[in-house]
């Protein structure tokens, strides 16, 4: 086995969910009924704050601080980290927490979103399914988690940002993730010099 050569990794570019695909998917949860809050809130914080399936997920009502507009996310290996979000996602939030204050028979449950029916958690697998659903109400193709943390990332560089942060923001410890996240932007801005430059077209 040592004679054969290890097969080369093939990294393959993430596709990103674009602005203009969030909003067609927050149209679809536009209402002012308990599920459209909270479909609201959790398709938010997904594009805000590049958090993984689990982390969002899995949040309890404490882990949301509404005087600081900021979340604790609990990541691999039980990490902890504290991100902010913007105001349209606070505005979101605190609708969904009001609602979600007035349904009955959550006395004792501390997890933040809620099934459709009965006073139950709406877990990550459950949330899996649920955005796909509201990703094919809008006509969006393969909607998941993954994608707005991708789009955060792509985001993030696209603007020029450094790689240190989003390690932080996003509960990396590997160099490797951000240049893995970052790629498709890294591709983007390859293609606006291309442009810009008129390569090969001087001629």
């Amino acid at each position: 086995m040592d004679q054969v050569p290890r097969p080369a990794a093939v990294h393959k570019l993430v596709e990103v969910l674009s602005d203009e695909e969030t909003r067609r998917i927050l149209e679809v949860c536009e209402g002012r009924g308990f599920v459209r809050l909270r479909d609201q809130a959790l398709v938010r914080m997904f594009y805000n704050t590049g958090g993984r399936l689990a982390e969002i997920g899995d949040l309890l009502v404490p882990d949301v601080d509404l005087d600081t507009d900021s979340v604790v996310l609990t990541g691999k290996g039980g990490k902890q980290r504290q991100v902010r979000f913007g105001a349209k996602t606070a505005g979101a939030l605190r609708r969904y927490v009001r609602a979600r204050g007035r349904r009955p028979g959550l006395i004792g449950i501390d997890q933040l979103w809620i099934a459709v029916e009965g006073a139950r958690p709406l877990r990550p697998n459950g949330i899996k399914i649920w955005l796909r659903e509201l990703g094919d109400r809008a006509g969006v193709e393969h909607v998941h988690a993954q994608r707005w943390r991708h789009s955060f990332a792509h985001d993030w560089k696209l603007a020029g940002g450094d790689t240190g942060d989003p390690m932080l923001l996003m509960g990396w410890s590997s160099e490797e993730m951000p240049r893995r996240y970052g790629a498709s932007a890294a591709a983007e801005r390859a293609q606006q010099v291309h442009a810009r430059l008129g390569i090969g077209e001087r001629v």
